[in-house]
């Protein structure tokens, strides 16, 4: 924030040559959360149309949710620098390593935020661009602050990661059906278990951070695994629910009910064993049932389609 054009240059410049300057903003956007935004995002965008896709909006939308998205990514690494060079998982990352300056760091996210609107209002849909605007101020301005107060962050921030869907809607069909809230749930309600498997592997490290995640206050007990199993639970007849908003056919609802039970399994282990192992089974299988369920609702050969 106060680095002269001297400092910067220097810190610019101790960039190790087998690491170009290009991959220091890449990695500032979060590359793998940002993926899976820009997945939830098409899959949806899918989902909504009716009649031949339009691959170039589309491609657009996807383009203008990456943008904002990584914007937001590098702007809350900007705002938590200082913490993030205490934990063991994030003092690797740009700014904390002084391989990119905060200065450049700042301008690069707010420069991909503006891009990314303009480029959602203009050539894709005002309503898609205000959803992705939307997630990005409750990232930004209600998420990374609440994070140091309240173990409730989570929850904000599942809102948050729940948007994208709805952009990729509003970019198809100019509107927010039932279909689309359905999208929402199901990624709101994925992504507490997924969220507090990773909170429970890293959890000395957020103490270190000095972030209140369920995990690592004092006194939860096992609050933190009881809720991983009811969001579980919770998901089966959500995602479920899908079938019945013409997302999907019975294909699609057979596959879900058993992607959901492998999930609940998953949960179930870690309620059990609450060791870092089992968190991290449940991780692994909630990275690979959102895009499988996404999936099983696109490519449904018993999905209605008009």
């Amino acid at each position: 924030m106060t680095d002269s054009p001297e400092r910067t240059m220097r810190s610019d410049a101790a960039l190790p040559a087998a690491r170009p300057a290009w991959l220091r903003y890449a990695e500032l956007t979060k590359p793998g959360l940002t993926s899976l935004v820009l997945v939830t995002t098409a899959f949806a965008y899918l989902l909504a149309s009716r009649g031949p896709v339009d691959w170039l909006r589309l491609f657009e939308a996807v383009l203008g949710t990456a943008l904002i998205g990584g914007g937001a990514n590098g702007l809350n690494q900007w705002w938590e620098v200082e913490r993030d060079r205490r934990m063991k998982r994030t003092r690797d990352r740009p700014l904390p390593s002084r391989r990119l300056s905060p200065r450049r760091g700042l301008v690069f996210s707010v420069t991909i935020t503006i891009l990314g609107t303009g480029l959602l209002l203009v050539r894709v849909h005002p309503l898609a661009a205000g959803l992705a605007l939307a997630s990005w101020g409750i990232y930004i301005f209600v998420y990374t602050p609440l994070k140091l107060r309240t173990t409730l962050n989570t929850v904000v921030g599942a809102v948050s990661g729940a948007l994208p869907p709805l952009v990729g809607w509003a970019a198809a069909a100019g509107r927010l059906d039932a279909g689309a809230w359905v999208l929402f749930a199901i990624l709101f309600i994925w992504q507490i278990p997924h969220f507090l498997a990773i909170a429970w592997v890293h959890r000395e490290d957020y103490v270190e951070g000095g972030f209140r995640m369920l995990p690592v206050v004092e006194g939860v007990g096992r609050a933190p695994f009881r809720i991983v199993v009811v969001y579980c639970l919770g998901l089966l007849p959500v995602a479920a629910a899908a079938a019945f908003v013409d997302l999907a056919g019975w294909v699609y609802l057979v596959g879900s009910v058993v992607l959901g039970s492998v999930l609940l399994g998953a949960g179930l282990r870690l309620y059990r064993d609450q060791t870092p192992e089992a968190a991290r089974r449940l991780f692994l299988a909630s990275i690979a049932y959102l895009p499988a369920l996404f999936l099983l609702m696109v490519l449904d050969p018993t999905r209605l389609r008009t």
